[in-house]
């Protein structure tokens, strides 16, 4: 194959999700079957680098100083969701039944893999309840090692004198799941996340 399509396949292949046959039916697909998409691509990806950027508040994708969540007087600024990635977020926008803001930390602390931190987007966390205004943070963290090493980072860092509620999501069973097939770690949680039924 020719050495720029062999470096085009390099570079997808270093998307998340992308393995060697994606990238190469990827880029045959743009290259062969669909060339006219290319341009419009490039445009976009381009415009993109261009204007798109991390929220000064929060973390998440914006174009402006503040993102479209942040800049919404509707939500509730006292009520903090802190998750790992902006996919979270997305996730969490599509249940609609949230209507607080996010805090986005852009990982998770581990040190094995060398993040600390300094690596993530803790500092401003803790500097917006330092502020004030915050009420309760959300931790929508993992449910493994990482995420309750970074759960305990953060509650352990809070400033002091500041009363402010910190509260953890559930875990446990999927909707129409059932307790026979569930792993031991999901049914632990499953069992101290339990709330009242009456």
């Amino acid at each position: 194959m020719a050495s720029s399509f062999e470096q085009l396949q390099q570079q997808l292949k270093q998307l998340p999700g992308l393995g060697y046959r994606s990238a190469e039916k990827i880029a045959l697909h743009l290259l062969v079957e669909k060339p006219e998409k290319l341009p419009a691509l490039v445009a976009a990806l381009q415009a993109a680098a261009q204007s798109v950027r991390r929220c000064q508040r929060c973390g998440n994708l914006a174009e402006a100083e503040l993102c479209a969540v942040c800049a919404d007087e509707r939500r509730d600024p006292g009520i903090v969701c802190v998750i790992e990635q902006v996919p979270d977020l997305v996730a969490i926008e599509r249940a609609g039944a949230y209507r607080g803001v996010y805090h986005v930390l852009h990982g998770r602390l581990s040190p094995i893999h060398g993040v600390g931190p300094a690596q993530l987007n803790l500092a401003s966390l803790l500097a917006r309840v330092a502020a004030g205004g915050v009420r309760e943070l959300i931790l929508a963290l993992g449910n493994d090692v990482e995420g309750e090493a970074t759960c305990h980072y953060v509650t352990q860092h809070l400033p002091t004198g500041h009363e402010v509620k910190v509260s953890r999501i559930g875990f446990g069973l999927p909707s129409g799941g059932g307790v026979l097939y569930a792993d031991p770690v999901t049914l632990r949680s499953a069992l101290e996340g339990r709330r009242d039924y009456a």
